[in-house]
């Protein structure tokens, strides 16, 4: 038999990793696989892709991207069709079909995010053999308890906030530390509590500056004269505004960024303490995965070549109480797992003295 895959969408500490189980677990069935390039791109007519085996693999683990390289564009992106409902082009959909059957794929295993799901699931419901492996840094999938990348991700902003601390502190200072989190604010808070941050903002949890500015003051009242504010892409006033760096239309999701500078300023403005503002940006996608993500990477490529044995296709790989199983693709997609602001976690961040600003 042979199989495909592709991964689709940012690229995500652990994919290497799901390259290598897969392959490992597919040779062990006497499989071929083959990795088609740059997502979903490759699927194009005549095909871009290369020959995976255990030969071509070995070591990948501890890289991070990806060696099959992916794209959030191209082709495939979803338009909106008859029904206001999503979906890639027909035809451009056929073009991928045709290279499946030319190939002589047998089933093809789709990495991605909500939106590469998406397209997985299209293709799919057209007759392609299709299982899902979930992927996004944000860990903010309603049908899995963790996707691989998260903890590589949050592990950055502890690193970036151990680093400010020390400058923080010797300048008096307030820093603002923007980090990625479009709806769900699970990096910054997993990131904020484990770097010892004092202020942390989600989008789950709109707040109010003045509550903000208040917190530092009495920080200062304490003799704490440095504060570190963790705040996420996505975070927003209670008046329910969201900075943008790009507004893209029809396009696709708008760019987000600026808040942190917006709230180094704003905290300046109201308590006159000097702020700094710092973006990590993609420095949380790069780089090595930690050897967490890459055991739960590997973990999924082989669940996944096992769901094909099975021929449980239309399904994507889901982990839940320690354990890696599988739910349908269709229940997975649009469904977001958010902080919840009264959960147990929260609660402990409040009960260390965390400011949230509401």
């Amino acid at each position: 038999m042979r199989i495909g895959i592709l991964n689709s969408g940012g690229d995500c500490p652990g994919l290497n990793a799901v390259i290598h189980g897969v392959v490992g677990a597919a040779s062990r069935l006497g499989w071929e696989v083959i990795g088609f390039r740059d997502g979903f791109e490759g699927l194009l007519p005549p095909g871009d892709y290369m020959v995976l085996d255990p030969s071509r693999t070995v070591g990948i683990m501890k890289l991070g991207g990806t060696i099959l390289g992916t794209t959030n564009k191209g082709h495939f992106v979803a338009k909106i069709g008859e029904g206001g409902v999503a979906e890639v082009p027909q035809e451009i959909v056929e073009k991928a079909k045709t290279t499946l059957r030319h190939l002589e794929i047998g089933a093809l295993i789709v990495v991605g995010g909500d939106g590469s799901l998406t397209t997985g699931l299209q293709l799919y419901n057209q007759g392609v053999p299709v299982i899902g492996v979930p992927k996004t840094i944000d860990n903010d999938l309603q049908a899995t308890a963790m996707t691989f990348g998260f903890d590589s991700a949050y592990a950055t902003v502890v690193d970036a906030l151990d680093r400010l601390h020390t400058t923080a502190e010797s300048h008096k200072r307030a820093i603002v530390l923007e980090v990625m989190g479009r709806h769900a604010g699970w990096i910054a808070l997993y990131g904020g509590m484990a770097g010892g941050a004092d202020v942390i903002l989600l989008p789950e949890i709109p707040f109010n500056m003045n509550k903000v500015a208040e917190a530092i003051k009495q920080r200062d009242a304490q003799g704490r004269h440095s504060t570190l504010v963790v705040v996420a892409e996505g975070a927003h006033w209670e008046t329910g505004e969201i900075v943008t760096k790009e507004k893209v239309g029809s396009k696709g999701e708008d760019r987000l960024g600026g808040i942190g500078d917006r709230v180094a300023v704003a905290i300046q403005e109201l308590t006159g303490k000097e702020t700094r503002a710092c973006t990590l940006g993609h420095l949380q996608r790069g780089g090595a995965p930690t050897a967490l993500d890459r055991i739960l990477g590997l973990r999924f490529g082989v669940k996944a070549v096992q769901l094909i044995s099975e021929g449980k296709f239309g399904q994507m790989v889901s982990y839940q109480q320690y354990h890696v199983g599988s739910v349908p693709i269709e229940d997975a997609v649009m469904k977001l797992r958010l902080v919840t602001p009264d959960s147990e976690i929260v609660a402990a961040a409040r009960g260390v003295g965390v400011c949230f600003g509401d």
